[in-house]
């Protein structure tokens, strides 16, 4: 099994370790519903070490990005700007999301998921060579993710003086570097935070200054339902290579202008929305007792569905869930719980965001 370069961090601090696609990492180290709410109220950080970061280098490296993701890269002019966008099929399935960062023309940076790195490098890397440009993972370097309505202020005091004011004025979905850090405003909670990159070696020196700083380590479980409760899809539940984005809840990730890029999966989109998109994802909440669950059946107006990332919101106090069912109004929506039929609310997601609670 890999391990991160905090591992031994994580197990000194008595981490409950699990295996989460082949990499031994922290599921909580404590209460998983107190993380949660560290995160939603004052701020908490993650090991995200495990995901692949690839720096595409090249005189046509933005030209290569443009056709292989279904969101346009044109769209990034200042160096530092970011954008979330699928890689699809062919037939118009996610291969992956992922994150790309602009560092300069010939340079973008793209941080893909952990468990699908062997399948993503192959991926890219067979489209890459038509176009003359270079992957390089960096293996070299760690992922933390600090995040909640405190997470930035505490960052501050960390960061290089030289740099301070640069990562202060980051807006959203943006990033610099603060000397040896590579400091982005994005994460996957719903909170305000950054995502910083730095040198493994100095991995853990950082990780140690933000528990001084009061920064409070938090597991793959309460990011899980931080997550959710964000509207933020999860790949290989949310969505996955038989979905399209438009399916999935991502058609705001899909860029059909200009009418002449040629991306990959453009036609299957094109056919699938002239023939009109079959499913859609909603958000549905439980106000009753009971729990959502994968895998669970949804039952509509228009016929059967399931549901996709269910779990209770500790924010809420009630179960919700993201779910797929037919195209068109559900009418009255139940979920089948062992058995029983218990009626949920069709919503629009996030459900929580910046702390507030939406749906």
């Amino acid at each position: 099994m890999q391990q991160t370069v905090l591992n031994a961090a994580h197990r000194r601090l008595g981490a409950r370790m699990v295996d989460f696609g082949g990499w031994d990492m922290p599921l909580a180290y404590g209460s998983q519903i107190d993380e949660h709410h560290q995160v939603r109220r004052d701020a908490g950080m993650f090991d995200v070490s495990h995901m692949t970061v690839l720096d595409i280098r090249g005189d046509h490296a933005r030209a290569f990005l443009r056709h292989l993701l279904a969101n346009d890269v044109a769209r990034l002019r200042v160096p530092g700007r970011a954008l979330y966008g699928c890689m699809l099929t062919e037939g118009g399935g996610v291969v992956d999301d992922l994150i790309v960062y602009f560092i300069e023309e010939t340079w973008f940076r793209v941080v893909v998921n952990a468990a699908t790195r062997v399948k993503d490098l192959a991926w890219i890397s067979g489209r890459a060579a038509a176009f003359g440009v270079s992957l390089q993972e960096r293996r070299d370097l760690a992922m933390v993710a600090v995040q909640g309505p405190n997470a930035r202020r505490r960052v501050h005091g960390l960061v290089d003086p030289a740099a301070r004011a640069a990562v202060e004025a980051l807006p959203r979905f943006s990033a610099c570097d603060a000397g040896a850090l590579f400091v982005a405003r994005t994460g996957y909670t719903g909170e305000d935070g950054y995502e910083v990159l730095l040198p493994a070696r100095d991995a853990e020196t950082f990780w140690d200054l933000l528990l001084a700083a009061g920064v409070r380590p938090c597991g793959l479980g309460a990011r899980d339902t931080l997550r959710l409760e964000a509207g933020m899809a999860l790949y290989g539940q949310d969505m996955d290579e038989t979905t399209t984005p438009f399916e999935a809840g991502l058609g705001w990730t899909v860029a059909m202008d200009p009418a002449e890029r040629e991306f990959v999966g453009r036609a299957a989109l094109e056919a699938q929305l002239a023939a009109g998109v079959p499913r859609q994802t909603v958000g549905l909440v439980l106000d009753d007792k009971g729990v959502l669950r994968h895998g669970q059946r949804v039952v509509t107006a228009k016929g059967d569905g399931e549901i996709l990332s269910g779990s209770f919101s500790p924010t809420m106090g009630k179960s919700i869930a993201l779910a797929r069912i037919p195209a068109g109004d559900p009418g009255a929506v139940s979920v089948d719980v062992r058995g029983r039929a218990l009626a949920v609310r069709v919503v629009r997601y996030p459900f929580v965001r910046d702390g507030k609670v939406r749906a």
